[in-house]
């Protein structure tokens, strides 16, 4: 079949487009027959060797986070796939490869694709679907009532996490440019912070999340509008102890980022708010429940820019522009 290959590490690494050997499910497993795949930056910095410590993948690799497609055969132990269903998931890590014509996945992280949306919009929703809700409903548990801070709303994570965060009966603040302020008001943000004229840090207080998804010197900003007793929770900061246990990393692996994460955990722990780094993982359940709510109407998709699957290189370098509103897709039909 057909893949996108990484052959090497390297900072902005072509991948190559080439034969590799069909997958075949376990008894467990189920195989999918991709349509489209969404494209995420933890792609583009497993390309460019970033994260070779903590998921020490080996080249050649096929990359992929984000999946939908048509089931085409299920291993013995399956029992909720049949052939012909539409499904949609983030494989778990070490199982990755989205950006072929057929992928082995998991039967758990698995789950039945929205039946309102299409293949590509289905596509885009996994990974950034599992992260916000693991951010805030497993670990945050947003409760009505409360203030959340989502930094950059008009990106994947931001435009899901306002969405959901909105029907969890928060009040949502976020920030995005001017020119994206009237994209995330309609999704559903009560204040806008244009980051370009305004600094988020003097204008809000008393919040009791801020979800993280910028550089360490935002990350260190945001402490400034929690309360006490808040929350900041990073999916780009510096990874904490709990990380590395979850991770089964070994002794020395654990250390260095104990150190890395020192400072920000010393800080958090001044201001009285508690700091944790998120890593989502793969959850067939917990897309189940995101596939009501996107049934419901509750979270729609936002979908910057599908591109046909031969233009993988092409969108993995608007991805790595910055500058895409909500999910970029690669089509396969």
């Amino acid at each position: 079949m057909k893949a996108f290959i990484l052959d090497r590490y390297g900072k902005k690494q072509a991948l190559r487009l080439g034969d590799v050997q069909e997958p075949v499910p376990g008894p467990d497993d189920v195989l999918v027959e991709v349509e489209a795949a969404g494209l995420n930056p933890i792609d583009s910095k497993i390309r460019d060797g970033a994260f070779k410590l903590v998921l020490p993948y080996k080249t050649p690799l096929v990359l992929g986070h984000d999946l939908a497609g048509t089931v085409i055969s299920v291993g013995a132990n399956v029992r909720r796939f049949k052939v012909g269903d539409a499904v949609y998931a983030r494989p778990r890590d070490g199982r990755i490869g989205a950006f072929a014509e057929r992928i082995v996945v998991n039967e758990s992280d698995l789950a039945l694709k929205p039946g309102n949306i299409s293949m590509a919009e289905a596509a885009s929703i996994p990974l950034i679907g599992l992260t916000v809700w693991q951010a805030l409903v497993e670990r945050a548990q947003i409760k009505p009532g409360q203030k959340v801070l989502i930094h950059a709303g008009s990106g994947g994570v931001g435009t899901f996490a306002i969405q959901l965060a909105k029907h969890l009966g928060a009040t949502v603040a976020t920030t995005a440019s001017a020119a994206n302020a009237a994209m995330v008001k309609e999704l559903g943000a009560d204040v806008v912070i244009d980051y370009r004229s305004q600094n988020f840090e003097e204008e809000l207080s008393g919040y009791d999340l801020v979800l993280h998804t910028l550089d360490a010197t935002t990350l260190e900003k945001s402490l400034k509008v929690l309360k006490p007793g808040g929350k900041l929770i990073s999916i780009s900061g510096a990874p904490d102890p709990a990380f590395a246990r979850s991770q089964g990393l070994n002794v020395v692996l654990r250390l260095v980022l104990r150190l890395l994460s020192a400072g920000i955990r010393r800080k958090a722990k001044r201001a009285g708010v508690e700091y944790s780094f998120l890593f989502m993982h793969a959850d067939g359940g917990q897309l189940e429940r995101i596939t009501r709510l996107i049934e419901d109407g509750t979270i729609r998709p936002v979908v910057d820019r599908a591109f046909p699957f031969a233009q993988v290189n092409d969108a993995l370098a608007y991805i790595d522009t910055g500058r895409a509103k909500g999910k970029v897709v690669v089509t396969l039909k």
